[in-house]
């Protein structure tokens, strides 16, 4: 059964019946064996909330990726008391977008490792769904008119216009493990969401551009937006989790190319390692909502790409040597030296040298190497052929080997993993910067961060790491091999040393995204916290933020409702201690010197004209504050930079024994969507030989059109001339109910020499959306590398009308990975169930809530006060 609100009450209801048997037992159980007092899990609220959200997830995988898709990416109706307009970011700031991306990049590594510069440019949409909101009491009174007297602008452009008076604004991004996800609704204040094209259709860097897109929108608007320029530093970011790392990857675009930045940024549970390799990932399964194998699905024609498993598994033991070493995946941007290897592989010249243990590939990988010694570092010899005979390897025809996995014993061989984890990249990106932007060489010279976590979830480790990375930046250094393969990366370690201002919160016992959980104290607390930060970057001046960067906690703090005890929940509960890994060292070699706390890293306040870099702060259920413990007793802290990073056995085998039971619950539904694949295969083949048949015509069928093939070039390297229309002056076109957009630069017909991920939809022929995306490119909303759109013959037309999932006179539904879907039969949708869920638990806190607010003006004009004070 597909994701539906039916379905998930289905499987929800019995989840809940459970809770309500089993809280108190499991409650009394926690206090009298751990000694724990004001947990989260003791509230029954809470505790039905978690199992219901837990258990909404698992039915997720146990459905197709689409499916989830198309139920969390579904318009829901907002509140009356909101202003929700609905509007789409033209192709032009997406296309500005990609020229900033372009630039970031650089022509080899747009080849090499993101797969070429077209494919992520291609849409179904024609733009970027988003989403203006505030509450309509804080709409304007004035109503704005065009200058022209005889036109007037439209409802949705003037209640925009009279948005504009209302300042901050928050540029949130939702989050949803970059694959599913809904647009955020019922943030206070001013606020623009972006409703970027998610994963596995759209894998990296497909979600980055449309944030850019989004951010440069607003600070860049098109001359037609209704918007005025909002200056950027009344813009704050926002974000959770997978949202949140997208956040953290839009700022350090922005800074490396030296374009501005926004006030600062709110992350909530930020997603920066996609490799998994902190520890948290293997000890906080129970108490988050994510599933402990990750986001596994049922198979369909879109995911997995190998549907069934390769000959072997989809882990088993390596049979090379290195490369790659055990725990890293093969290079996207070989060396001369890795081209050597790989050459001497491919002409079949091994040596009778036994596959080595792990400790024998890392000691070889320790030791100097170079083309010449490459029969002692990769156990490979010519035969009776001198390497230097070998013709030199063609980057182009270089052959990646599969990844190594880090082995806990250092005795065994090392595995192989032979299959694509995660939804949003392939397993050789998930290492780069912009994947997991925790590895970035330098997280310094960023604007101020407020970084929330839940001590209780998966990804609780990077998330402490990251924000110390982010303060001090000189004091967890970015591993070797980041800076080694990357230019842009070894620039920014000696370019941006300062460190960024962060303010970090653990709140005791919650899961991932602590501010779903609306009607818990330290939630409501976490709200006031990111109203006043907001208020507080974006109200004082740049020398008004460096001597007091976060807005004082103490207005902030909520008073108790009850006599209990403070939280008894210590650090050696929290954190695994040094003495629990196999660091040992109090102070690591790879520490240059040790981290100046300022005042103390576990200090709430400062010392008066001190300039603090990092407040770090546990938040317990009451929402009352205490200061974090030391970094040494930290684990997560005091791993070296060279173990991070890497693919590792535990949490791989973790993913494996979850996909090994879909592979075989769900092997009937693999072989029907193979099948399903080559009938798509077959109809896309057929649907372009009508095309052709109809007049459709692209570039790069005829030398003759080699000015208009010219012109499309010159487009995506911004040299647009007056070519493009003299050079089709001269083609007959057809006529249609499409057109050729001088905005959309590419289409899936495009892209013969890129090498996008397997799961892309745009150069992809067997999936249901690769053709919804195809026919929109081809009969309606043609890119410039199209000459001509054919108009639909008769007999096509009638047989479109006869298809439920066709219509010849409108362009066809895009993926719901892009596109919002339309609630068309039940008036009543899970997601807004789930909302009157959070607003019943939270009514007793209703007057709390309202005297927060309060408590959040009267701070921020404390704290300006405070700083004129200590100013003058």
């Amino acid at each position: 059964m597909p994701v539906t609100t039916t379905s998930a009450a289905l499987h929800i209801t019995p989840v809940v019946l459970k809770t309500f048997v089993t809280h108190g037992e499991r409650k009394a159980a926690r206090r009298k064996g751990d000694k724990r007092e004001d947990l989260p899990q003791d509230d029954i609220f809470y505790d039905q909330a978690f199992n219901i959200v837990k258990s909404f997830i698992r039915l997720g995988t146990q459905n197709t990726v689409e499916s989830l898709q198309g139920f969390t990416n579904t318009h829901v109706p907002s509140p009356h008391s909101a202003c929700v307009l609905s509007i789409m970011i033209p192709l032009s700031s997406c296309n500005i977008s990609a020229d900033v991306l372009l630039d970031w990049f650089g022509s080899d590594e747009l080849r090499r490792v993101v797969g070429g510069h077209k494919w992520w440019q291609v849409r179904g949409l024609d733009g970027i769904e988003a989403e203006w909101i505030t509450e309509k009491k804080y709409l304007s009174s004035t109503k704005e008119r065009a200058s022209d007297p005889k036109s007037s602008l439209s409802h949705v452009e003037e209640a925009i216009k009279r948005m504009d008076d209302i300042q901050p604004l928050m540029l949130y991004i939702h989050g949803g493990g970059y694959f599913w996800g809904s647009i955020t609704r019922k943030i206070r204040g001013r606020v623009f969401t972006v409703n970027y094209r998610k994963a596995p259709q759209y894998p990296w860097p497909c979600a980055i551009q449309d944030v850019l897109a989004a951010y440069l929108y607003l600070v860049e608007p098109p001359v037609d937006a209704p918007h005025k320029p909002i200056p950027p530093e009344k813009i704050t970011l926002a974000g959770d989790s997978a949202g949140a790392g997208l956040c953290l990857v839009l700022l350090t675009i922005l800074r490396d190319l030296g374009r501005p930045m926004p006030a600062g940024a709110v992350l909530i549970s930020p997603w920066v390692d996609l490799t998994h390799s902190f520890p948290s990932i293997l000890h906080n399964g129970a108490t988050d909502i994510i599933p402990e194998h990750g986001f596994i699905s049922k198979p369909s024609t879109l995911w997995p790409p190998d549907l069934l498993p390769p000959e072997g598994g989809r882990i088993a033991s390596t049979t090379t040597n290195p490369p790659p070493t055990p725990g890293d995946a093969d290079t996207l941007k070989p060396s001369a030296d890795r081209l050597d290897i790989s050459a001497t592989e491919q002409a079949g010249l091994r040596s009778d040298r036994p596959l080595q243990t792990q400790e024998e590939m890392l000691e070889l990988e320790k030791s100097p190497s170079t083309a010449a010694d490459v029969d002692d570092a990769g156990g490979l010899v010519t035969s009776g052929s001198s390497k230097s005979e070998l013709e030199p390897l063609n980057p182009d025809n270089y052959e990646l080997k599969p990844p190594k996995i880090l082995m806990q014993d250092p005795q065994a061989t090392p595995l192989e993993l032979r299959s694509q984890i995660q939804l949003y990249a392939t397993t050789e990106q998930l290492t780069h910067p912009l994947v997991s932007p925790v590895f970035q060489g330098s997280l310094g010279n960023l604007p101020p961060l407020y970084i929330i976590a839940g001590d209780g979830e998966l990804i609780r480790d990077e998330i402490v790491y990251l924000a110390h990375r982010a303060a001090y930046p000189q004091h967890y250094p970015a591993r070797d091999s980041v800076i080694r393969d990357a230019h842009r990366q070894r620039e920014n370690v000696e370019r941006f040393t300062q460190g960024t201002k962060v303010h970090l919160q653990l709140f005791d016992g919650m899961c991932h995204v602590p501010t779903v959980f609306t009607f818990c104290a330290n939630a409501r607390y976490a709200y006031r916290s990111i109203a006043a930060f907001v208020q507080h970057v974006t109200q004082l001046s740049p020398e008004e933020l460096e001597q007091m960067p976060f807005p004082e906690p103490s207005a902030l703090r909520i008073p108790r409702q009850s006599k209990r005890k403070g939280s008894t929940f210590s650090s050696k509960d929290s954190f695994p201690s040094k003495a629990q890994s196999a660091t040992g060292a109090s102070t690591p070699s790879w520490k240059q010197r040790s981290i100046r706390e300022e005042p103390s890293p576990g200090e709430i306040g400062q010392a008066p004209g001190c300039t603090i870099t990092m407040r770090r702060e546990r938040v317990d259920a009451h929402g009352q504050l205490r200061p974090m413990e030391p970094t040494s007793e930290i684990h997560a802290l005091n791993i070296p930079p060279s173990e991070l990073g890497l693919l590792k056995e535990a949490p791989t085998m973790m993913w494996k024994a979850g996909q090994d039971e879909w592979d075989r619950r769900y092997e009937r539904a693999a072989r029907s969507a193979l099948k399903k694949r080559h009938k798509l295969e077959a109809k896309a083949d057929k649907m372009l030989q009508n095309a052709y048949s109809q007049g459709f015509k692209h570039v790069s069928q005829s030398t003759e059109l080699s000015e208009a093939v010219q012109d499309a070039t010159a487009i995506v390297e911004g040299e647009m001339t007056s070519k493009r229309s003299t050079a089709q002056r001269g083609i007959s076109r057809k006529t249609s109910i499409g057109k050729i957009q001088k905005d959309r630069r590419w289409g899936p017909l495009d892209l013969e020499d890129e090498s996008p991920p397997p799961s892309a939809i745009a150069k992809r022929r067997d999936t249901p959306e690769a053709l919804a995306l195809l026919k929109k490119h081809v009969y309606f909303t043609a890119p410039v590398t199209h000459l001509t759109v054919p108009k639909m013959k008769h007999a096509d037309a009638l047989r479109a009308s006869l298809d439920p999932h066709d219509d010849p006179n409108r362009p066809p539904r895009q993926s719901a990975s892009e596109q919002q879907q339309k609630v068309s039969i039940l008036p009543v949708h899970g997601l807004r169930l789930w909302d009157k869920i959070l607003r019943y638990f939270g009514r007793k806190s209703a007057a709390k809530a309202a005297d927060g607010t309060e408590i959040v003006g009267d701070a921020v004009k404390d704290i300006t006060s405070t700083v004129a004070d200590k100013l003058e």
